[in-house]
């Protein structure tokens, strides 16, 4: 396939959270697909790095840049510095977060504050920053990674719970604000999708066997999320506005409880359902 025929050619995009698991993903398919692209890193450069190495040997153009999401004054850095090196842009795919797992009762302010500093205050205001350079372009695309957490609970999540379900809400009222502007807001929910953090948290832990917990038989990979992302910036979703994509392979949509009515010998609508 010819470069001009690829489906993201000539748009410009910053993907945050990039140097590692989903978003360095992301940022690649974006410059698969013929973008241009800012990777984002918090911490080690080694995965963003490696990456617009990656890009550029394919003959792409790309760039990683560092910043501390949870310093709203970096953040906005972030954003201008990321719109002077593409010289306008396209796509922003909000995809840094953190997450943590620990009981309601022992969380700390200072753990509250972080989390929510980081995945909902610093996407807000990247968004915030970005925002005149889409509108001056007249259209633009902005893609929020929330997750299953944040419209379905699991034990000791009660603050990114709170971090992925605020960003679900307050992404589809940008949406509606932005629309009459050119620009799209929709949010990605992920299901499992084991990435590197997954593996140091699990230890000497065996993840193989987390794909018989959902209902498709296996977990996704970065690259089911990446391919949903480069579709939701693309013409081919010009339609799709303020919605939450949930990509968990069916984990959402099924009731851990329904197993066990066969298991007591439950039948519903036996003795007035014909056949029962």
């Amino acid at each position: 396939m010819k470069m001009s025929e690829k489906k993201m050619y000539g748009k410009k995009v910053l993907v945050t959270g990039s140097g590692t698991g989903i978003g360095r993903e992301v940022a690649l398919e974006f410059a698969r697909q013929g973008a241009t692209v800012v990777l984002h890193y918090a911490h080690s450069a080694d995965g963003a790095v490696s990456a617009v190495e990656e890009i550029r040997s394919a003959g792409g153009k790309g760039i990683a840049i560092k910043a501390d999401l949870s310093d709203v004054s970096q953040a906005q850095r972030l954003a201008l510095e990321a719109i002077e090196f593409l010289g306008g842009i396209d796509v922003l795919v909000n995809n840094a977060g953190i997450t943590m797992t620990l009981e309601f009762e022992k969380v700390t302010p200072e753990q509250f504050d972080l989390l929510y500093n980081v995945n909902v205050r610093g996407q807000f205001f990247i968004t915030q920053s970005i925002l005149p350079a889409m509108i001056k372009k007249g259209r633009g695309a902005v893609i929020n990674l929330s997750s299953v957490h944040g419209i379905s609970a699991c034990k000791g999540h009660s603050v990114y719970a709170g971090t992925k379900g605020a960003i679900i809400a307050y992404s589809r009222e940008l949406a509606v604000e932005l629309a009459p502007l050119g620009i799209r807001v929709n949010v990605i929910a992920p299901g499992a999708v084991p990435v590197e953090n997954h593996f140091k948290a699990a230890g000497d832990m065996d993840l193989s066997g987390l794909g018989e917990l959902i209902p498709c038989g296996f977990a996704g990979t970065p690259l089911d999320i990446a391919k949903v992302a480069v579709f939701l910036a693309s013409d081919d979703a010009r339609y799709i506005i303020g919605q939450t994509i949930v990509v968990d392979g069916g984990t959402t949509s099924w009731m851990s409880f329904s197993e066990g009515y066969s298991e007591i010998g439950l039948r519903l609508g036996k003795g007035y359902v014909p056949g029962l």
